[in-house]
């Protein structure tokens, strides 16, 4: 037993013996060493190094290349512990390996000292971070590395003073057009009865607008001579209409003017992400028959309508947007007629362009004027010509048409809502159904009362 005790006291007193090596370096004190992917530096020490130890060789690597020096490789990012023993000493120190510097960060640092601009390279993207001094300088940065790897996707997370939160936008659109049209018409056609005037029959038209035909003409004999039947058919009285039965002679005046208008409003709300398009659509589809290559007759459909693509980027306290308004409406005046199908050309109006704002501020895309004036004259030669009466063989039609197109566009920051920010649903201001009817009994609230206040002692809300 006294030997035991004796092989202890001596044990823990060798221990106590070698206090340098029993000493624990504080987390605090541990310096640490920076290096970049690929490049190389040198650790210097207060004492001879005996022996190095690295926790992997795979972020960085160590030698001993002088008695107080050790050289440390980066190979990839990441941290690890480089432990160095001397004699009677050992200190601890942490490998940090930073991400190379690329050229693009480079070449974005030479065009924006100021600014600081961070840019992490993956397999997915480009990712740019840090901080811009203002929105413009941020776009600005964006578009140099977009143009400089067309094919990457870039995603821009630097941050701007005064800048939001928000991720999604609502547009606010509303779309007007108003369409006016004028018509003024005049022309005369002069005609006889079926039976004719006299031994004549006779018509006289320049053919713009439709007349008077002769059709079944027929001669009988009677007792007290010939007898001559027919009839007139009239495609069209047009506005005058006037025949003499005892000289058997009539004309069609076309005395005709016409005006209109028309107006056309939508007003979507859409909601996108930031970067995403979003499209809105008020209109439908119309069939177009497409004959294949095999001679079999298919169908496609054609949208037309109210449309409008816009896409959002929230840059700060602006919001930059692409935007593209379209108006189409069927024009069955300039279709086609194919295999029986009467297949409708599409009149279009549409604007595209790039606008930055703030949250709530407006901007108008005017000025879609489409202008047509048409004027359609038709004579009889020679008859025309005669002073005074020649204005009866002649006809005219003048049309004027005049379209225009307003866009007004409002964006806005918006968050999505808590649980306890939804408003209340609308409900009735009384029960939906009856209390004693089985129905609104077996119902929640008595039957649509679910989201209304509660009611008082008089049933009231």
């Amino acid at each position: 037993m006294r030997a035991a005790l004796r092989l202890v006291v001596f044990v823990l007193v060798g221990v106590s013996a070698a206090p340098l090596f029993a000493q624990q370096q504080p987390a605090a004190n541990i310096p640490q060493v920076s290096v970049t992917t690929g490049r190389s530096t040198i650790v210097t020490t207060t004492f001879d190094v005996t022996r190095i130890a690295i926790t992997n060789p795979a972020v960085a690597d160590a030698v001993v290349v002088r008695p107080r020096e050790v050289l440390v490789d980066g190979k990839s990012p990441g941290t690890i512990t480089l432990l160095v023993w001397g004699a009677n000493e050992r200190v601890q120190y942490d490998i940090v390996v930073e991400q190379p510097i690329s050229p693009l960060e480079q070449q974005l640092h030479q065009l924006f000292p100021t600014e600081e601009v961070v840019v992490t390279t993956n397999a997915d993207g480009i990712v740019l971070s840090g901080r811009a001094s203002s929105t413009q300088v941020m776009l600005r940065i964006g578009e140099i590395v977009r143009a400089a790897q067309p094919k990457a996707n870039v995603i821009n997370m630097m941050q701007v003073p005064g800048g939001s939160d928000a991720q999604q936008v609502m547009l606010q659109v509303r779309i007007a057009e108003v369409n006016r049209r004028a018509l003024s018409e005049l022309g005369t056609s002069f005609f006889t009865g079926a039976t004719g005037a006299g031994d004549w029959i006779g018509r006289a038209t320049n053919g713009q607008f439709p007349s008077v035909t002769f059709e079944d003409l027929a001669r009988t004999e009677t007792r007290d001579g010939v007898t001559v039947e027919g009839k007139m058919n009239f495609s069209d009285f047009l506005n005058i209409f006037l025949f003499n039965t005892k000289w058997n002679a009539g004309t069609l005046i076309r005395a005709l003017k016409q005006s209109g208008h028309f107006q056309s409003l939508a007003e979507p709300n859409l909601i996108a992400y930031n970067g995403k398009e979003a499209s809105f659509l008020a209109g439908g589809e119309f069939p177009v028959p497409i004959v294949t290559s095999l001679g079999q007759l298919t169908i496609q459909f054609k949208e037309f309508g109210v449309r409008l693509n816009f896409t959002p980027t929230i840059a700060g306290d602006l919001i930059r947007l692409k935007v593209r308004p379209e108006v189409s409406e069927l024009d069955f005046n300039n279709g086609i007629t194919l295999e029986g199908f009467r297949i409708p050309a599409l009149q279009t109006r549409r604007a595209e362009t790039e606008v930055e704002l703030r949250d709530g501020q407006s901007f108008a895309v005017a000025g879609l004027i489409d202008n047509t004036a048409q004027l359609d004259t038709a004579a009889i030669p020679l008859l025309s010509q005669v002073p005074i009466i020649g204005h009866l063989f002649k006809s005219r039609a003048d049309r004027k048409e005049r379209t225009e197109l307003l866009v007004l566009i409002t964006p806005r920051l918006v968050r999505a809502l808590n649980p306890d920010e939804v408003p209340p649903l609308p409900t009735l201001p009384g029960r939906f159904l009856p209390p004693g009817d089985e129905l609104g009994g077996s119902l929640e609230g008595g039957g649509g009362t679910v989201d209304a206040p509660p009611a008082d002692d008089n049933g009231r809300r």
